[in-house]
């Protein structure tokens, strides 16, 4: 999240910072999100949350499941959650959001 707000903001690209993990974040919205990019992308297998699920919950984890551990806790999400446009991206990568942004300029 730090690397993604200090690109936008040293690339004067204002954004609206949305901390759904102290504000909540609303089933619609999450699905929405993976009705984009898919649970498989969105839902963060490499945290210590994820790694302190029991095996049996991690080896069968389906969309439903996920969108149900992603609710009950919001840091299986992976982050950044950037909004552009109605296309939604997951993660950070200077050089993508560099694409992102040069094609939204023009």
């Amino acid at each position: 999240m730090k690397k993604a707000t200090k690109w936008l903001n040293e690339h004067g690209i204002k954004y609206q910072f949305h901390d759904f993990k102290k504000t909540g974040l609303e089933e619609t919205q999450l699905k929405a999100w993976i009705k984009h990019v898919g649970w498989e992308l969105l839902l963060n297998r490499r945290g210590t949350t994820w790694r302190k699920l029991p095996e049996t919950v991690r080896e069968s984890i389906d969309e439903n499941k996920a969108i149900q551990l992603m609710l009950d806790n919001l840091s299986l999400i992976k982050r950044p959650v950037l909004i552009t446009d109605n296309t939604t991206h997951v993660g950070f990568k200077a050089d993508e959001y560099a694409k992102i942004f040069v094609l939204a300029l023009f």
